[in-house]
């Protein structure tokens, strides 16, 4: 087997095989020297995917990563990014009278402004049921006619098709108690948010595998030819995570940044057209309100006119309201990749996967949780 610095020894279905990880980390030390002589010294790449912040810290990866080359977790966790004042929408749903609420688990203990989250309006008798998929919620909606069903929606372009789905099919079914909140984020306009931030420091991103077999490569380009940083679509397997970050450092060696695809197996060009149509009929671009960074102009989706009663906020007049982040809580400011966890004064002492004060330290995917599990 090849262990140059081809891509194609990454074809090989031994994603964990030792001899190439080796070989890759070896590469790197010489691609990372000469990428921090281009950067004044620091190479930043951020990986934008929850999903890779946990791989990275579950593989112990940032210790054998050149010195000089560090990782920031972006804006990539669903729940992390979910505003305060939309968690304050949700538990509002939930406290209304003789509805049920479905959601995924990652939701169950984001605090609102007031200290509650579903877990503890479940343990005080609310109906909250953890499903693991929107389609249950559909069956349950159908299963018991006689109540209002809502689905906690949030998320990122990996989700929103599947929500899309099962809003679809309970619409094609005439269920008329089942909706769905839209709390979702779009990755791209996230990226134009972060580089047009004059503090930023980022030199290439790992991009998210799932959410780039969506929505294809296309939309990534405005990130190479406007402001010249490199990106790389990665899978989540050590030697993905390896193989694009030697990618994104040739790039900067290069000088010449571009839209690399590592995760070819699964990503194509195009995206799923399928699951994009599906998104264009349920959904539309609209303003959303991001975690410690406010309300931004077309980064988020909302129900299309024609699936608008579907809308849980908007069928239980449930509006918005800004609230403020736990105090002493850095959670936004790791999401931008202006501070690391253990820079968080809460971070291991007040706030803990047990007893969680911001959302990264809740989320399967959150940072804060990967580096509490993992450390560094």
């Amino acid at each position: 087997m090849k262990t140059s610095s081809s891509t194609e020894r990454f074809s090989s279905p031994l994603w964990r095989d030792r001899a190439l990880a080796a070989s890759a980390l070896s590469e790197m030390e010489g691609l990372a020297a000469a990428a921090a002589s281009r950067t004044g010294g620091q190479v930043n790449f951020m990986e934008v995917c929850g999903t890779h912040t946990m791989a990275i810290a579950a593989s112990g990866m940032r210790r054998l990563f050149p010195k000089v080359l560090r990782m920031l977790s972006g804006p990539g966790c669903p729940v992390c990014v979910t505003s305060q004042g939309d968690i304050d929408r949700v538990l509002a749903l939930a406290a209304l009278p003789g509805v049920i609420i479905t959601t995924f688990g990652d939701m169950m203990k984001v605090k609102g402004s007031k200290g509650l989250d579903l877990n503890s309006m479940r343990e005080r008798g609310t109906d909250v049921r953890v499903v693991y998929s929107p389609l249950d919620a559909v069956a349950i909606a159908a299963a018991e006619p006689a109540r209002q069903v809502v689905f906690i929606g949030v998320g990122f372009e990996t989700t929103a098709p599947v929500i899309a789905g099962a809003v679809a099919r309970a619409k094609k079914a005439g269920l008329k108690n089942f909706s769905s909140t839209a709390f979702f984020k779009l990755v791209p306009p996230a990226l134009e948010l972060l580089l047009s931030d004059p503090e930023n420091r980022i030199h290439g991103f790992m991009l998210p595998g799932h959410v780039s077999a969506i929505i294809g490569l296309e939309p990534y380009r405005f990130v190479s030819k406007k402001y010249g940083v490199p990106c790389v679509v990665t899978g989540f397997e050590p030697l993905d995570i390896l193989a694009g970050v030697n990618m994104l450092l040739k790039q900067v060696v290069s000088g010449h940044p571009s839209v690399e695809d590592e995760y070819f197996r699964a990503v194509r060009e195009e995206g799923n057209p399928a699951a994009l149509k599906l998104m264009a009929e349920v959904f539309e671009v609209c303003s959303a309100s991001w975690r410690a960074i406010g309300t931004v102009k077309a980064t988020g989706l909302e129900f299309s006119k024609a699936y608008a009663s579907f809308d849980a906020v908007k069928r239980f007049k449930i509006p918005y309201s800004d609230a403020p982040e736990p105090k002493g809580c850095l959670c936004g400011k790791i999401l931008l990749g202006k501070a690391l966890p253990p820079d968080c004064p809460l971070f291991g002492r007040a706030c803990s996967p047990s007893s969680a004060v911001g959302p990264c330290m809740v989320s399967s995917e959150g940072a804060c949780a990967a580096w509490f599990k993992y450390g560094n």
